[in-house]
């Protein structure tokens, strides 16, 4: 029986009197199951490790369930859900690697660090798998800017992000960041990384071979972290700004020797398994490892390199110093790993062994201190099936007339004011921080619909991106999470990519909330239906719940992340016109919808109402049809509409050569409607005049709407609808609101 080791850790019969466990969120009902698992009543460094392993950022158990729901095969698929990062196949041996995590909670008490770290732990989560990083990508939600705390909080994500990315030499790519009040308090901050590897380079985090020695590399093991997986699980309070501690510290540099060092080892062929020490540190690599190969592992954390004097074996399991990994390879390779390691100036340290009883056993000062069922730790955490309930704010939204506003009659003002919301605004002030051209392998910077990554010796790259509307997930969740899959995918069709896969970073309030857990399965099921459909798996991912604030739950952000594959370099297409007297295209039809859009946030100030509706059926023929004509080499440029509706893309479209067009939208809709509505399944496309008529039957028989709106040049846009101009002004004035909204904001 594991002993207690620490007179300054409270005794086994004080953590059951006193219901000390309840600090670290075990519950009493999982408290007594602890018990039935180990035979005993656990002692502090156990009830620790339980706590971390059974909280929902590590187990998972409030949204399980509903991660089941997601299709997560298909023919490209190489590795799902359960591992590092997902894998997809590319052709040529080779397959692209990636996930997207979030560092939500610690960003907002800590943002330098809480962004950094949260980079620094999804590159690790990369080429742990064997796989070298080639691009960062993010997703950041924040408060109102006026606010003063949020603009702190916007400034310190993204020089983290920056200070993380640059350092270590991987270009960040592209992103997205909105504002709303919903997210004041509670910032998103969720991290993306897209690697390639080879198919035989591919590894696992698996403890293979009993009796084979447990290695751990990487800078020494700190009391910083500690208890960081119980923090991201749990509501941020007024108390949560004490928990800085519960913030990990990043090194960049670090990290970078450790990656180099890493990969080498991958590539001498003797690492059995691997893998990083991210949330829960030791405790998650140790136990988790040892539970997919179905053994169990000792751990004698005497050996483990220690920066702070006096730590317990508590404080050693649980910390989650930064830049650590944890790999397992045969005995008579120990000296060449070592040597590797060496090589980087890393120090590689013996820590434990694999054994056959399926325990995890910790040793401490010469005696055991912890005794647990690796299978208990890993799969036997108990799963929630949480009550749910539709929330009167749903019901209410559904009678809300959203084309009953009083008609804006000066229309050129609204598309100021639509352009300069700091949502749609350019984020250059933002992406300019950030090296993206770093490798020299960016063939489409920040900016466009998705990023261009090229693959070095071939003529193909990857698209990705990141996207979702929350404002249209809290209005209708199930076909909010239809629009975030829809949207990514149409993206990457307008970069010139076929998408492959996605991986999904489900942002939620509280799941003891009835109202929230109706959010996430109704999001989840439409995200799910988007992804069977359109034939993009969910190929891994992170849940972020209790992120809520003084007034309640963010809103349901279920972020998606989405790589497709340029089968030819001569595809890539991005959004921006290319030359004066190219016809422009807008594909898709234009219905009356307002509910959520930026049209209705900026110039109306509310959202409600529904959002837009998405036909699948209706977005696949749209993405095989536009990716058809771009492959043909018909495509000028390809703009997804999607904030800001047409009037936005037109604007948008302009921006990145400085050129105007003139187009006459015929539509039975009241103007404004017409130019700010968010319908679905549009694209702005641009063709070569003598393209154009070719363009248009190719459309016409593939069964997609398309309307001739005009041409390309001049330095004024004008819109006109039915032949009457709504919009009319230099294209630099609103170029001017659209480049300067946020910096303004930012002094």
């Amino acid at each position: 029986m594991a002993q207690q080791v620490s007179a300054k850790e409270p005794t086994i019969e004080q953590i059951a009197e006193q219901k000390i466990y309840k600090q670290f969120g075990v519950s009493d009902s999982e408290y007594e199951l602890i018990c039935g698992f180990l035979g005993r009543k656990p002692n502090y460094t156990e009830i620790g490790v339980f706590s971390v392993m059974w909280s929902e950022h590590c187990a998972y158990k409030n949204s399980k369930p509903l991660l089941r729901r997601f299709p997560t095969t298909g023919p490209r698929v190489l590795m799902g859900p359960g591992e590092g990062a997902g894998i997809v196949d590319i052709g040529d041996n080779q397959a692209v690697v990636f996930k997207i995590e979030s560092h939500n909670h610690p960003s907002a008490v800590e943002p330098y660090q809480g962004a950094a770290t949260g980079v620094g732990g999804i590159i690790r989560d990369i080429f742990s798998m064997g796989s070298r990083p080639i691009a960062l990508l993010n997703s950041l939600r924040f408060g109102k800017l006026e606010n003063d705390r949020v603009r702190y909080l916007f400034e310190h994500v993204v020089s983290g992000i920056a200070g993380y990315g640059n350092c270590i030499g991987i270009p960040t790519v592209a992103g997205e960041v909105m504002f709303d009040e919903a997210y004041e308090g509670n910032p998103l901050v969720n991290a993306m990384c897209v690697g390639l590897i080879d198919h035989d380079q591919i590894q696992r985090g698996v403890a293979k071979g009993v009796g084979n020695p447990v290695f751990y590399v990487g800078p020494a093991t700190g009391r910083d972290g500690i208890h960081g997986a119980t923090f991201a699980s749990e509501d941020l309070t007024a108390e949560s700004e004490a928990k800085r501690s519960a913030v990990q510290v990043g090194d960049p540099f670090m990290e970078k020797l450790v990656m180099e060092a890493t990969l080498e080892l991958i590539a001498s062929g003797i690492v059995l398994g691997i893998q990083d020490m991210g949330a829960a540190g030791l405790t998650c690599s140790s136990a988790e490892m040892a539970s997919k190969a179905g053994n169990g592992m000792e751990l004698y954390l005497d050996e483990v390199p220690q920066r702070e004097e006096g730590m317990t074996a508590y404080e050693m399991m649980l910390s989650e110093s930064q830049e650590r990994m944890l790999f397992v390879t045969e005995p008579q390779h120990e000296e060449q790993a070592k040597a590797i390691f060496e090589r980087w100036g890393l120090h590689c340290a013996k820590v434990g062994k694999v054994t056959d009883d399926g325990r995890l056993r910790l040793f401490h000062k010469g005696e055991e201190v912890a005794d647990m069922p690796v299978k208990a730790l890993v799969d036997d955490c108990p799963i929630y099936e949480k009550p749910s309930k539709v929330p009167d704010y749903y019901l209410k939204n559904g009678s809300v007339d959203t084309n009953g506003y009083e008609q804006a009659t000066d229309l050129t003002d609204a598309l100021r004011k639509v352009l300069g919301s700091p949502s749609l605004a350019s984020k250059e002030w933002v992406y300019s921080q950030y090296d993206y051209q770093v490798r020299t392998s960016t063939a489409v910077v920040p900016g466009s619909d998705a990023a261009v990554v090229t693959i070095r010796g071939t003529r193909k790259a990857l698209a990705m991106t990141t996207d979702c509307n929350g404002r249209y997930v809290y209005l209708d969740p199930e076909v909010g999470g239809r629009i975030a899959v829809a949207e990514a995918a149409r993206n990457i069709v307008c970069s010139g990519g076929e998408p492959l896969a996605i991986t999904d970073n489900l942002n939620f309030g509280s799941p003891e909330k009835p109202e929230v857990f109706w959010q996430m399965e109704k999001a989840v099921d439409g995200m799910a239906e988007a992804c069977r459909f359109l034939e993009t798996p969910v190929i891994g991912g992170n849940v972020s719940l209790y992120n809520e604030n003084s007034k309640g739950a963010i809103y349901p952000t279920p972020v998606v992340g989405m790589v497709g594959l340029v089968h030819d370099t001569d595809h890539i297409t991005t959004q921006e016109f290319k030359a004066e007297g190219d016809v422009i295209f807008l594909l898709g039809e234009t219905k009356a919808e307002l509910g959520g859009s930026e049209f209705q946030y900026a110039v109306h100030g509310v959202t409600e109402g529904r959002p837009p509706e998405l036909d699948l059926a209706t977005e696949q023929r749209l993405h095989k049809a536009v990716l058809g004509l771009i492959q043909q080499g018909l495509v000028a440029s390809a703009h997804d509409l999607s904030e800001g509706g047409l009037a936005a893309a037109l604007a948008e479209s302009g921006f990145g050569r400085g050129l105007g067009a003139t187009v006459d939208f015929q539509s039975n809709l009241r103007p404004d409607i017409a130019l700010f509505s968010e319908s679905q399944s549009r694209i702005l496309l641009s063709a070569k005049p003598d393209k154009a008529e070719e363009v248009a039957a190719a459309l016409k028989a593939a069964g997609v709407p398309a309307a001739q709106l005009g041409t390309v040049g001049g330095e004024n846009l004008t819109i006109k609808i039915n032949g009457h101009t709504a919009i009319s002004a230099p294209l630099g004035e609103f170029r001017k609101e659209w480049k300067e909204a946020i910096p303004c904001r930012m002094k």
